[in-house]
């Protein structure tokens, strides 16, 4: 008999809209078709949640809009999972692991009471440096990527102000910052937190490829935009990135891939097979 698959939820957090997200996870995923087989849920726009009990891993995606925000329905199911994912793994020894990114990550750091969710000054868009913390160098999700990192960054809120308490109680670790900007007086974003050794989340995006971003940029009205916030300058050194294999594509390749292959070997005790 053959090997039973491993079974993983992919949240589709982003309510209908046009993007790139879910093809990059798609395709990061089918990467491991020996591993695992997998099952899209749209939450924002159906509502629509898996069951705990019969998934072994979860990826939470992006999303556009406010992360504050709900309709008071498919937001409350959205924090009840997370809930239930963190009382699974207090409950039983065959865990439960969960990556969440970006839209996810904030909505989770909003609901665990990890940091402040703000507005930015501005939208927040380009090829950035993440840079490790020192516990994010010791941190198997980021193995193999430099630090600092490249990664695509999209987003109108942040995560500030962590709540060392709170992180404390939860044994939680912040293992990712933003840039370090010494002309500004902004606090540097928590980019990626590790909740508990099964649940880490990234308040960028590691699933984006070149492919994605530049057909993003094509787009004319955010070409203008990013034209109008950066100059014609910045624009040009985005497109660059997209040529540099040590950016967003060795990101791409790396780290949820450091996300599955992990969880996988502790589901499993089996070395990981990874079709590329």
């Amino acid at each position: 008999m053959g090997k039973r698959k491993l079974q993983l939820a992919i949240l589709d957090m982003y309510d209908g809209e046009p993007n790139q997200g879910m093809r990059c996870i798609r395709e990061i995923v089918e990467r491991f078709s020996k591993e695992v087989t997998y099952k899209i849920f749209d939450v924002r726009g159906k509502a629509e949640i898996p069951e705990i009990r019969d998934f072994d891993l979860f990826i939470s995606t992006g999303g556009p809009g406010n992360p504050l925000e709900g309709n008071g329905y498919w937001d409350l199911k959205y924090y009840d999972f997370l809930d239930q994912v963190w009382i699974w793994n207090q409950n039983h020894s065959k865990k439960k692991y969960l990556l969440l990114i970006c839209h996810s990550f904030q909505m989770a750091c909003k609901h665990f009471g990890l940091g402040e969710i703000t507005k930015r000054k501005s939208t927040s868009f380009g090829v950035m440096t993440i840079h490790k913390t020192a516990d994010g160098i010791k941190d198997p999700l980021f193995q193999n990527l430099p630090n600092p990192f490249w990664a695509v960054d999209s987003r109108d809120f942040q995560v500030v102000q962590p709540k060392m308490r709170k992180f404390k109680l939860l044994g939680s670790q912040v293992i990712a910052l933003e840039k370090i900007r010494n002309h500004v007086e902004y606090e540097r974003a928590l980019m990626a937190i590790r909740f508990s050794e099964e649940i880490v989340g990234t308040q960028f995006h590691p699933e984006a490829d070149p492919v994605s971003f530049l057909n993003h940029l094509k787009k004319p009205d955010v070409r203008e935009k990013i034209i109008a916030l950066k100059g014609k300058g910045k624009f040009r050194s985005m497109l660059e990135d997209l040529v540099d294999e040590e950016k967003i594509y060795k990101t791409n390749e790396t780290l949820i891939p450091n996300f599955l292959a992990n969880s996988i070997r502790k589901l499993t005790n089996r070395s990981v097979e990874v079709m590329i």
